[in-house]
């Protein structure tokens, strides 16, 4: 199953996207001796990106298979102490760009609140720029490029009045050892997310986010109370539900549509199977937008591309709960 994954992350996630870390992986998942160190650890601490972040982290090779291979057998006890404390926690601003058709179509003016929030940086849609095609809303930075197919872009930015995040192990944006585990997060070839991330970051300095540890089946129903009375409440989350095991994320998506808010998903058809969804637009790795588990389209998973499917966002939010 660990080989499997890597292969997989070899083939349908990096490939056209990280040649490094699709020769990576694709050597990883015919390693026997690290899959046998990688099967040590509990199966959801096996993924590739943590075990490339932490060896990244930690100053150590990843453009050669063999350099790579012999730094992780050398300092296999840091590593997998790493791995164990460590989570994937890729901090990806250019999702905004997936979110911001529908947080610009509901009823105005918002209160924010992210499930796996990280360090926040995905609840500032109201301070960056985007442009999709040659259209572009916003005047802030960083600016966030995304390639909008089968709908017309919004015209404006959401208000957001309050935002909060959730996570188990949330980072701070002033702390340099908690960013520096986000830019190892980043795949070796992208200097434009990483430069991206540098730019979200100032962004959240400005005006640091409200943070809470904790579990979002616990936390999550208190947060929610505490938005401000007359605002939108939208709980949303990217990418993140891959990481919790199937038990609790059954119980979340209960949880989330029994609450007073919107809820827009942004997660694979495999972790969050939803009624309504269409063949995805290739055999590559995709994720799925959803408003209120109504699927409305295929999302690239650093929020490059949006392949819309679905029925208007308009629409979508006209449905309400």
């Amino acid at each position: 199953m660990t080989a499997d994954w890597y292969w997989d992350f070899a083939v349908r996630q990096t490939r056209g996207e990280s040649p490094t870390y699709e020769r990576l992986s694709l050597a990883v998942a015919g390693d026997d001796e690290l899959l046998a160190l990688l099967t040590e650890l509990p199966e959801p601490k096996r993924q590739p990106n943590l075990l490339f972040g932490v060896v990244r982290l930690l100053g150590g090779p990843v453009g050669d298979p063999a350099a790579f291979h012999d730094f992780v057998v050398a300092r296999w006890a840091e590593i997998a102490e790493q791995m164990r404390t460590r989570a994937t926690q890729t901090n990806e601003s250019g999702r905004t760009a997936l979110l911001l058709p529908l947080l610009a179509a509901l009823p105005q003016p918002i209160a924010l609140i992210e499930v796996g929030a990280a360090a926040g940086l995905n609840l500032y849609p109201d301070r960056y720029a985007f442009r999709y095609g040659d259209h572009t809303v916003g005047a802030g930075s960083p600016m966030i490029e995304c390639d909008l197919t089968g709908l017309t872009p919004p015209d404006t930015l959401p208000t957001v009045v309050w935002r909060a995040g959730l996570d188990r192990n949330p980072l701070d944006v002033t702390d340099a050892g908690d960013m520096a585990w986000l830019d190892a997060l980043i795949w070796p070839e992208h200097t434009d997310r990483r430069d991206r991330l540098r730019a979200a970051v100032e962004v959240a300095r400005a005006d640091p986010p409200h943070l809470v540890r904790g579990d979002l089946l616990d936390t999550l129903p208190a947060l929610v109370e505490r938005a401000p009375a007359g605002a939108t409440v939208v709980v949303f989350h990217s990418a993140v539900l891959y990481q919790v095991p199937q038990p609790a994320r059954d119980q979340f998506v209960t949880l989330v549509r029994s609450l007073p808010a919107h809820w827009i998903s942004v997660e694979s058809s495999g972790t969050l199977p939803l009624d309504g969804i269409p063949p995805g637009p290739d055999n590559l790795s995709h994720n799925v937008l959803a408003l209120n588990g109504t699927p409305l389209a295929w999302t690239h998973g650093h929020g490059r591309s949006l392949t819309w499917f679905g029925v208007t966002p308009s629409e979508a939010a006209q449905r309400g709960k």
